[in-house]
């Protein structure tokens, strides 16, 4: 299957947000796929057949809303001659808004990738799976830890880290006495660690063999322990062979794994991660420099140096949830764009003018309307994660907007 962009994830993963925070009182959300091989004649039909079964709910306000909500798609379908080119999807009906009231919503989404089949839902929530499974992360990358004292398992996934098994062993410490009895404490330890080998052995290969598609595994811990266990090949033989690198890491445990995905991404650039990081090794690099430095941090550098046509690198944080929105004001027409965290923009925002309440006329993602700025002047957009230290810090350190000039700007005092 094609691999989605970052950007085009990105925006998959926000609609989905939005999608999913919507919830019927009833069965009244109606989803509606239609595959690009679909006849819009067919799918008319098979609606008005629906229409006409839905006029027999027995709740009056649920067919009242079911009923109004195909009306609005076979609307909708009017508009096209054929399914587009990956196909279209309706979400439509009415979401709970509280105090038993309820808010018509409609949706039509164009997905990122084609889909195969006809579906039509009417629930209590929209049906997302189909659009769920186009974000499933492709790289996919074992992550085994191990010690004496600790297994940990997980996966790497895009940028992604999962801890899935975290286990402790029995095997004793070192033993101070001599002679015959530290002998035969020293073949009980050994005997201890075979098992506990063995034992974390099977569990991670039960893991890894469930996991179809994975590209490669990565081993960890502190020590030759992890070199014993991969050459003593306590691993099944199909894992034993997708070992792709062993790391130094100071840590067996859940921190161990950000550890062990660090250094991988170090020296494995065709991981997501790395590239990430390399990214931003950059950027901070910059950061350091004089006069004469390229870095940009803060929304409002940032748009400067874009509308100069000056930016050489965007870099925003995937955890970026504001929007741009356009405000007029409906008494002396004023007008102002500014953004909001996504939390306030269900504000009143009042003219600075005359004082009258101003209405939102336009309202757009921000990392979306940077990236079109962006695009405008065929600068490269990166969307970075918070699974690395340096993605964690183009967040909280820099809000989440930053870049790297194409030449030194004079700094806006």
């Amino acid at each position: 299957m094609q691999e989605l962009s970052p950007r085009q994830k990105y925006d998959l993963r926000r609609k989905l947000e939005e999608l999913k925070a919507c919830k019927g009182k009833h069965t009244e959300l109606i989803s509606l796929y239609v595959p690009p091989n679909k006849q819009i004649s067919d799918v008319m039909a098979y609606l008005r057949n629906e229409y006409s079964e839905s006029q027999n709910i027995k709740s009056k306000t649920t067919r009242k809303n079911v009923l109004s909500a195909i009306e609005s798609i076979m609307s909708r379908l009017k508009a096209f001659k054929r399914p587009p080119e990956n196909g279209v999807v309706f979400f439509v009906g009415h979401k709970s808004i509280g105090s038993d009231q309820t808010e018509m919503v409609a949706y039509v989404i164009e997905p990122p990738l084609p889909f195969k089949t006809f579906i039509y839902r009417c629930d209590s929530e929209f049906y997302l799976q189909p659009l769920e499974e186009m974000l499933v992360e492709r790289d996919v990358y074992g992550l085994l830890l191990i010690d004496r004292r600790e297994c940990t398992i997980g996966m790497l996934r895009g940028d992604q880290i999962e801890l899935l098994k975290y286990m402790t062993s029995q095997v004793p410490g070192k033993h101070g006495r001599g002679g015959q009895s530290q002998r035969r404490f020293e073949r009980l330890t050994e005997i201890a660690a075979h098992e506990w080998f063995e034992k974390c052995g099977e569990k991670a290969s039960e893991i890894f063999l469930a996991e179809k598609g994975l590209k490669g595994i990565l081993v960890g811990g502190p020590g030759p322990t992890k070199k014993y266990f991969v050459e003593e090949k306590y691993l099944h033989h199909e894992i034993q062979n997708k070992i792709i690198e062993l790391f130094d890491t100071g840590y067996t445990d859940e921190y161990g794994l950000r550890e062990l995905v660090a250094s991988a991404a170090d020296t494995m650039a065709d991981l997501r991660i790395s590239q990430e990081k390399k990214m931003m090794k950059r950027f901070l690099k910059e950061i350091t420099k004089g006069k004469d430095s390229l870095a940009l941090y803060g929304e409002e550098e940032v748009r400067r140096a874009l509308e100069m046509g000056a930016v050489d690198i965007l870099l925003l944080s995937e955890d970026l949830r504001k929007y741009r929105i356009t405000l007029t004001c409906p008494a002396c027409n004023y007008s102002e764009s500014k953004t909001v965290d996504e939390k306030d923009l269900d504000k009143t925002y009042t003219c600075p003018k005359c004082g009258v309440p101003m209405e939102v006329k336009e309202k757009i993602d921000l990392i979306d309307e940077l990236s079109e700025l962006a695009e405008k002047t065929k600068c490269k957009v990166e969307l970075i994660s918070k699974n690395s230290p340096e993605g964690d810090s183009l967040y909280s350190a820099f809000t989440g907007i930053a870049g790297i000039a194409r030449y030194p700007l004079e700094k806006k005092l």
